[in-house]
């Protein structure tokens, strides 16, 4: 990417660095407004003349993972990780306004009765696991800590022996691949709840450059399968069941949608969780087609933080080390204010 050619934009006077950990309406129709004032001033073009074009892919920028008293803040190492980021990620989306083609935000995407939620799972006295304080393996199930609660096979219209069986291999095929072990988490990412939403200020953000470039703003849902996890927007953790039947599938027409443009930018949450799996799975994409293909791909190390829960876990330290595999694979690890096209 040629990095001199192109004047970054100043950012627009509706932003507001102090609501960006907040809740709040975005105002639509006054965004819109200005949005095409923007544009017009500014000269902006719509993305269809773009001769490079370039797509930023935002992983799960949710009040859930975002907003601090939500169930699933990003803290990082400063307890503020995922807030600092999103203030970073409007203001390069803003600076960047006219030279970005298309914006791709991923939604993680719940409901109650999924396999790694509290309810999914009983021990013998009939508890349910301790969200984000518990990892079920194999063993757990060998020795009968944890099983399937017969409720849910019922609520979800699935055989009880089935169940069992799918969740026995799904544990021992997160250990065969080297993937993290089961969490339960807490109830997060609820379909038809605020904590699914956008930040506001980077949703705001997003539909200010859909109105002013003409680009429409493409949103890709994750994680509504009940018996797989999905970190990566790309696939799911385990593709296959115990029958060998498939639990759901790759998201191809996103990995190639992505794979023709001139540039993948990548920021979002949680650095070591869903932003570092769908890079992951990205990589292997590309491996199969070209590995010269990695030099398209730009992480904005500033623009994502890890999941640290003080006195529990860190995963500090293996999202950098997925970061510097994505370096030496040949992306570009940068930070947000280093990336000018």
């Amino acid at each position: 990417m040629n990095t001199s050619t192109k004047i970054q934009l100043s950012i627009p006077s509706h932003f507001n660095p102090k609501t960006v950990g907040k809740v709040w309406r975005v105002p639509y129709q006054q965004s819109a407004t200005a949005a095409q004032a923007w544009a017009k001033q500014h000269d902006i073009k719509p993305a269809s003349e773009d001769k490079t074009r370039i797509c930023l892919l935002l992983i799960d920028v949710q009040n859930t993972f975002c907003i601090p008293e939500f169930e699933l803040f990003v803290g990082g190492k400063s307890g503020t990780g995922a807030v600092d980021d999103n203030f970073r990620l409007c203001e390069f989306i803003y600076r960047n306004l006219g030279i970005i083609t298309k914006i791709v935000p991923t939604l993680d995407t719940h409901t109650a009765m999924q396999i790694f939620h509290p309810i999914f799972w009983v021990n013998p006295a009939g508890e349910h696991p301790e969200p984000a304080a518990t990892n079920i393996i194999p063993t757990d199930i060998e020795q009968g800590i944890w099983k399937v609660n017969p409720s849910v096979a019922f609520s979800l219209g699935l055989d009880y022996d089935f169940l069992e069986k799918h969740a026995y291999h799904y544990v021992k095929q997160l250990t065969q691949e080297g993937k993290y072990p089961l969490t339960v988490w807490p109830y997060h990412s609820m379909l038809g709840g605020i904590g699914h939403a956008l930040v506001a200020a980077v949703e705001e953000a997003i539909f200010f450059h859909c109105i002013a470039r003409h680009s429409q703003t493409q949103f890709e849902i994750k994680g509504n399968n009940p018996l797989t996890e999905n970190y990566s927007v790309l696939r799911p953790e385990v593709l296959s069941g115990f029958d060998e039947h498939p639990i759901a599938q790759k998201n191809t027409s996103l990995i190639q949608h992505l794979l023709e443009f001139d540039a993948v930018i990548i920021a979002g949450q949680a650095k070591s969780h869903c932003v570092a799996w769908t890079i992951d799975d990205l990589l292997t994409e590309i491996r199969q087609v070209d590995s010269n293909l990695a030099k398209k791909v730009y992480l904005l190390e500033d623009c994502t933080s890890a999941v640290v829960v003080p006195g529990v876990v860190d995963y500090t330290e293996a999202a950098n080390e997925a970061f510097q595999r994505f370096a030496d694979a040949g992306m570009h690890v940068i930070k947000s204010s280093e990336f000018v096209c």
